[in-house]
């Protein structure tokens, strides 16, 4: 069946009220370098034939006999079908935005328990309902830093997501006449950010600096440095956390007094599911609460005096003038902050701590056995949660993976996508899900294609 929501009547009529000729007119402003000039789309097909194709297509994907140690950014951690179970029920799976409060204390409350629960992985004092993504909490906590600081600079490390800095960068386009106010500062030879060099790049008009925490490279950062460095020029410190299962074991970032501590709960959420969707994490100090992005939900009492959840602040340009919006962040990714909350919920402290402990103690064992594999090495030195580079001495880190694809091994990632002077190496992560069997087949695979 077709779905079309306008007759040709009606579009006409609408182009006519706002004088113009046609769709083409309508549309002539976009550059034409951005225009698609046609889709080559094929024929529709009725429901049994699609499902058909689907399953056809489905039955190409290897779900079995592959070792996969892919991270940067998405992890594959045990998701138990819990979960699942709980998020189909009809009140959380159907569940609209709570604006009506009498009618959502469900959704309300599970997502006050989400922003506690956010709060004490990430060490901060507050935390809102959820962001889209990681890139895009980062990319909004930079904002939020230039309307607080009312500076207009931020410097970024090489050692952030590549990913997050994309989205940084298309956030900040927009504004100061397209001009992005960024700049890079590089890492040491240990693999975290040069405090040297941020020192010297770092003015009166940054607004922020931005780290990985465990950074891209998975090198654990010296946050109380850096804090100090930024706060001495009256920046922001904002930090990125891709695997909240490594603040199990070090520090939070709120620990070191930054200021605005973002990441992505997809590893406590959902599988990484071809790399989507997951659930931004936003937490920062309560001073700066009426700058942050999205919503809170916050508790109350009624007329009775009982407890009850309500939208706190909702600072967005459909509830406020639209001057004085935050953010266009409209909404929250519910499904998955519940998700995280569930899972998180399931594993209490103990739990949390005793996978992190799994996962960091696999990932020494794997980095040991590595680092004495003739022809590969470990390039930095800094301590590590459960993500490192491997290092291909001989040959390009894309030719290695490749080859051991073949084997149904996915060794990591190709760092040398990212930026030139990585090209001989790949990212390697563990969890709780692989075995000492797993991590040995690795070993001997490397150690084969080398």
């Amino acid at each position: 069946m077709r779905y079309l929501p306008h007759t040709e009547q009606e579009i006409r009529a609408m182009l006519n009220r706002i004088g113009v000729r046609s769709i083409d007119q309508l549309f002539e402003t976009i550059p034409p370098n951005q225009r698609i000039e046609g889709l080559n789309i094929e024929k529709g097909i009725d429901e049994a034939q699609l499902m058909r194709e689907l399953s056809e297509l489905a039955a190409e994907n290897q779900t079995s006999g592959v070792r996969a140690f892919l991270g940067g950014g998405m992890y594959d951690h045990h998701i138990p079908p819990a979960v699942d179970q709980l998020l189909l029920r009809s009140e959380f799976y159907t569940a609209y935005t709570p604006y009506q409060a009498e009618l959502s204390q469900g959704t309300l409350q599970a997502t006050y328990e989400f922003q506690t629960m956010v709060c004490q992985i990430l060490g901060t004092e507050i935390a809102n309902a959820s962001m889209y993504c990681g890139a895009s909490a980062a990319a909004e906590a930079v904002l939020m830093a230039r309307r607080v600081t009312r500076k207009n600079r931020c410097v970024l490390s090489q050692g952030l997501h590549p990913h997050y800095i994309e989205a940084i960068r298309g956030y900040q386009s927009g504004i100061d006449g397209g001009e992005t106010n960024i700049d890079m500062v590089g890492l040491d030879s240990a693999g975290t950010t040069n405090g040297g060099d941020l020192e010297t790049i770092i003015d009166d008009n940054t607004a922020a600096v931005v780290v990985g925490y465990p950074n891209f490279l998975g090198c654990v950062e010296h946050l109380g440095r850096l804090r100090t460095l930024a706060a001495a020029r009256g920046a922001f410190l904002i930090t990125t956390t891709a695997e909240p299962y490594a603040l199990s074991l070090i520090k939070p970032p709120g620990a070191f007094d930054a200021d605005v501590c973002v990441g992505e709960g997809q590893a406590l959420a959902v599988p990484p599911q071809l790399g989507g969707p997951g659930v931004g994490l936003f937490g920062c100090k309560e001073r700066y609460v009426r700058n942050m992005p999205g919503r809170i939900v916050g508790e109350t009492v009624d007329t009775n005096q009982e407890r009850g959840f309500v939208l706190t602040l909702s600072t967005r340009e459909q509830h406020i003038r639209r001057e004085r919006a935050t953010s266009n962040i409209c909404t929250n990714h519910g499904l998955i902050a519940l998700a995280f909350a569930m899972r998180t919920a399931l594993l209490g402290r103990t739990g949390f701590r005793a996978v992190g402990r799994i996962c960091h103690s696999r990932a020494e064992y794997v980095k040991k056995r590595i680092a004495s594999t003739p022809g590969f090495s470990l390039p930095y030195s800094a301590p590590t949660f459960n993500e490192f580079v491997v290092r291909a001495e001989h040959g390009s880190a894309s030719d290695l993976l490749a080859k051991l694809e073949k084997n149904q091994i996915l060794a990591g990632i190709d760092l040398g996508a990212y930026q030139d002077d990585w090209k001989q190496d790949f990212l390697v992560a563990v969890t709780e899900k692989h075995a000492k069997e797993d991590l040995d087949a690795l070993v001997d695979a490397l150690r084969d294609a080398s």
